[in-house]
């Protein structure tokens, strides 16, 4: 049954997520700006996040290859360092740093201009810090 496909339950997860969240911060008497509320819990994306990783497993990759509550940092040169919310390093080698963000709200425009920004920045300061520092990580040289 569609209904039943991991992606529409992680868009319905998404959604019930983002109004759990609003409503218990409304129901503590804290308020963010705009629908910020509904995001600010951290766990609107974490069904889709876990498609993504089942997905890796499929493909061949250990468990221990994917990292996601720790060992999620990777340097930079013009950023000092960035959390990513899955890492997959296998053998040494970064395989993916993967961020989870979503796009809903009045300001789409502004978050798609930032999001466009990290895709580009973060592989181009993370390629930079690699050659320059001539960083061993993960293990590889």
């Amino acid at each position: 049954m569609a209904d039943q496909h991991p992606a529409n339950q992680a868009v319905r997860a998404f959604w019930q997520a983002r109004s759990g969240a609003a409503a218990r911060q409304a129901a503590a008497g804290k308020q963010d700006a705009g629908s910020r509320g509904a995001v600010t819990a951290g766990t609107h994306l974490a069904a889709l996040e876990n498609i993504v990783v089942n997905e890796f497993v499929a493909s061949g990759f250990h468990p221990t290859c994917i990292r996601r509550r720790s060992g999620i940092e990777l340097p930079g040169y013009y950023r000092p360092a960035k959390k990513w919310d899955v890492v997959v390093v296998d053998k040494g080698l970064l395989i993916a740093a993967i961020e989870f963000k979503s796009q809903v709200g009045p300001s789409f425009g502004n978050n798609f201009n930032n999001r466009t920004e990290e895709a580009i920045g973060m592989p181009l300061t993370y390629g930079v810090h690699t050659r320059r520092e001539r960083s061993v990580l993960f293990g590889r040289g």
